[in-house]
């Protein structure tokens, strides 16, 4: 007992001198569960408000500041943390606003404890998370991994493309419901997407060579409303998509002219149009999703897009187990899309003629791992051209 009052007076006695408020915040959609550690105390103290009451949180902010001011008899910073998640970064937002250190934590990074019947809890997460951010704080880096959350004018750009996968998500939906329901009939020939769809509906036959059944027919026309209906959605956005890119080029030659550094994000997506095999879509992904921000190497962007490898080491254990997948899911998937596009339209390139070296004439599996080391090399590879202007070893521009 007396062992453990002595270290308990002892990391008191460390936190003394400390003017850190640290607050967490267990986000949920009915209720916000808060735990707060005063300084120079272990005390951990519990609140709880309604879900989405920003007065009520900023106000329980203030009441802990004061008493923590009172306490300590010197001004108090409050810090605070929470997980991204359906609330994205609004809450992040009101806080900053209001003087208060605001962390988002990728929830994903935490490190929990490994027994195979593991308690989990709304106060049993609140608590974790604030011990995360107390180790942070110190200067534990590796405790877990802070989101770099977008201002609201790079989230509001992102929509475009991040809407579009929707769109092309429903669009997929669509057509394989009416693909599916033709088949229950024999009919296997039938193409959603092409333009006389309606005119081809009518002429269908059933495999015995009578009409389509009425109430089938009725469904068939409300699938294709609803295709038509995401196409249409699908063209006016990628027109407005095209019509941000002409500006941002339109705004970046405008600033060559003055000398003067135009915005990341744009330049990166006209810089990223003059190599053959990207368009529009591509370029418009990648400069919203990795080319707004900074990164201080080629391992930062390439662990950033997930595509980094994960070795699993120990003693004689050597296991390759793939790649981390731990980054931007959006950037990840483009990223191997556009690997497979780059062999074929830059065919030259110091990287598609590595890819052609290490798979020779072979097929599956080692193309599949192989394009994945593509698709990271390529990344950075253009990482390299958007920021320092070296565009990758025998690439071709458009013309």
């Amino acid at each position: 007992m007396q062992s453990t009052d002595h270290s308990r007076h002892s990391q008191s006695a460390a936190r003394s001198h400390d003017t850190s408020l640290f607050i967490a915040l267990e986000l949920s959609k009915s209720t916000w569960l808060i735990a707060a550690s005063p300084p120079g105390s272990d005390r951990i103290s519990k609140f709880q408000v309604a879900a989405g009451d920003a007065s009520m949180l900023l106000s329980l902010f203030t009441r802990l500041k004061t008493q923590a001011e009172r306490h300590c008899r010197e001004p108090v910073k409050i810090v605070s943390i929470y997980e991204a998640g359906l609330d994205g970064f609004w809450v992040h937002r009101l806080l900053e606003a209001n003087d208060v250190e605001s962390h988002v934590v990728d929830a994903a990074s935490i490190a929990v404890d490994r027994r195979c019947r593991r308690a989990k809890t709304d106060r049993i997460d609140v608590e974790k998370l604030l011990r995360t951010l107390m180790g942070w704080a110190r200067g534990e880096r590796r405790i877990c991994s802070m989101v770099r959350p977008p201002s609201p004018a790079e989230e509001d750009e992102r929509r475009l493309t991040r809407e579009r996968g929707t769109l092309v998500t429903e669009r997929v939906r669509h057509v394989n419901r009416i693909k599916g329901l033709l088949a229950t009939q024999g009919i296997l020939s039938f193409e959603p997407m092409l333009k006389n769809r309606r005119k081809r509906l009518e002429e269908l036959r059933r495999w015995d060579g009578q009409p389509l059944p009425l109430r089938l027919k009725t469904e068939l026309l409300r699938e294709l409303d609803r295709l038509e209906l995401v196409i249409s959605q699908l063209a006016a956005l990628e027109k407005e998509r095209d019509r941000a890119l002409q500006a941002a080029r339109a705004a970046s030659e405008e600033m060559a002219q003055r000398h003067t550094r135009p915005a990341s994000s744009g330049k990166a997506g006209t810089h990223l149009l003059r190599l053959r095999g990207i368009g529009p879509e591509f370029a418009s992904v990648l400069s919203l999703e990795a080319f707004y921000r900074s990164f201080g190497n080629r391992r930062e962007i390439a662990a950033y897009s997930g595509l980094t490898p994960s070795p699993w080491k120990s003693g004689g254990i050597d296991v390759e187990q793939g790649i981390s997948k731990a980054g931007n899911s959006r950037l990840r998937k483009t990223m191997i899309q556009l690997a497979w596009l780059w062999l074929r339209h830059q065919p030259g390139s110091a990287l598609s003629r590595w890819f052609h070296l290490r798979t020779g004439d072979r097929r599956g599996k080692i193309r599949r791992i192989t394009i994945v080391a593509v698709a990271r090399k390529l990344l950075v590879a253009l990482w390299r051209y958007v920021t320092q202007g070296l565009v990758p070893e025998g690439a071709e521009l458009k013309a």
